[in-house]
């Protein structure tokens, strides 16, 4: 969607207009991140975090591409040319730590990304479609960090993809035919490593078109904003270029100087020292832990220690780990209230920040031993996050009382700068 007074791209050099007529690429991108596209005028820092998944989402693919060039998926030398790279390869060191710490900072940024529409309600109509794809691009985020993390071929590698892969075995009747087929044997092995890298090469790619249909259903209704108020008129918009490319551009510096500052000074702070070692599948480590992006959902499947009825404490589990993420996609009909921003919603507000806390528990646990209290903490943890969401958020939706919306955006631009409700706003000239 373009609003009517949207700035129309009018190419002046005759080159630029023959382009525009025989394909009009020009046009879409002035449209679409352009002085073409307008965007309310009082988005904050947190919608920053869009912009810095997809530059993240680059720094992946470069890096990536480049590490595969070197990388051999057989299990007789898949570790060794991991080494390899980092010591013999011109500047293979930084490919490597780029791309391992890269994946750290875009599961930052998506976690910021989608908490900051948790607490905005940017999952709530129109935008629905948006919030469904940017949670089909997070399920295809993890599913390509699981298989990356294999490649290495060190002692995580192997016993995380075991026991990831043994998930699976947990469904009654079909599920251990489907973890060999996964495997394609009964263990981690030369086909598992060709698959997972295959599909780890081809991944990202399909996350990068997901990833277009994403923005492309975000310009349909257009951003949403801090107030949640929609636009009424052009004294509510800006163009996003400059203000909002300058601003993007400040973040994505931040950005990069936090990314290399870890990069250069602590490229293994985020990583398991067991992964220098090369996997052996007859040497079980003491404690196996994925990476730290999915310690919330680790400690939801190990948050089951009994069996109910005839269903195992392994397949509950498994369940209880795949629904925490699903029930995500049910959030724009499970929260019903009129009120999309939490800043104008106290009840939420409140809850929203002992959801926050949870979710930080439930991760604390996720990465410490499967022993007392740390079980016990992410059972009363992960209780919370399912009633968060099936039972607190539908009666505050129902019950809360919300305070007085703003009647436009640039009625809560003015109040926050002190100016009278009927004063003048100053629109930038175009």
């Amino acid at each position: 969607m373009s609003f009517p007074w949207a700035e129309q791209y009018t190419p002046k050099h005759p080159l630029m207009q023959w382009v525009d007529e025989k394909l009009p690429l020009p046009r879409l991108v002035y449209n679409a991140v352009g002085a073409g596209y307008p965007v309310p005028r009082n988005l904050n820092y947190f919608w920053n975090f869009g912009v810095l998944a997809g530059l993240a989402l680059v720094i992946q693919i470069v890096t990536g591409v480049v590490m595969a060039m070197h990388y051999g998926a057989n299990t007789l030398v898949a570790f060794g040319t991991v080494e390899q790279t980092m010591r013999d390869v011109n500047a293979g060191w930084l490919m490597r730590y780029a791309h391992a710490n890269g994946a750290s900072f875009f599961f930052i940024v998506v976690y910021l990304h989608i908490f900051r529409g948790l607490y905005f309600g940017s999952y709530k109509a129109p935008r629905e479609m948006v919030w469904l794809l940017g949670l089909v691009i997070f399920l295809l985020m993890m599913a390509t960090a699981f298989m990356g993390y294999v490649l290495p071929w060190g002692q995580m590698s192997y016993w995380g993809a075991k026991v990831i892969t043994g998930l699976f075995g947990a469904i009654p009747v079909v599920g251990e035919p489907i973890q060999t087929w996964l495997l394609g044997g009964f263990a981690p092995g030369n086909a598992s490593l060709n698959r997972f890298f295959s599909l780890h090469f081809l991944l990202p790619f399909v996350i990068a078109a997901v990833v277009i249909l994403h923005i492309w259903a975000l310009h349909i209704p257009g951003s949403s904003n801090p107030t949640g108020v929609e636009v009424k008129g052009p004294q509510d918009t800006v163009p996003f270029h400059p203000y909002y490319t300058a601003k993007d551009g400040f973040g994505a510096g931040v950005f990069l100087i936090l990314f290399a500052i870890l990069l250069f000074f602590a490229p293994n702070f985020l990583g398991h020292p067991d992964n220098y070692i090369e996997a052996n599948p007859l040497s079980t480590p003491a404690h196996i832990v994925p990476e730290w992006y999915f310690w919330p959902f680790y400690a939801i499947l190990r948050a089951f220690t009994v069996d109910f009825f005839f269903i195992p404490a392994k397949l509950l589990g498994v369940l209880a780990m795949f629904a925490s993420i699903l029930l995500l996609f049910f959030l724009p009909w499970l929260d019903t209230s009129p009120v999309r921003s939490g800043s104008y919603r106290p009840t939420f507000k409140k809850f929203f920040w002992i959801l926050i806390l949870d979710v930080l528990i439930l991760g604390y646990c996720g990465g410490a031993p499967a022993e007392e209290p740390y079980v016990m903490i992410s059972q009363v943890a992960a209780a919370y996050y399912f009633a968060h969401f099936l039972i607190v958020l539908p009666l505050i939706s129902r019950f809360e009382k919300p305070l007085p919306l703003p009647n436009s955006i640039t009625e809560a631009v003015l109040a926050k700068h002190g100016h009278a409700d009927g004063e003048a706003a100053a629109v930038p000239a175009e």
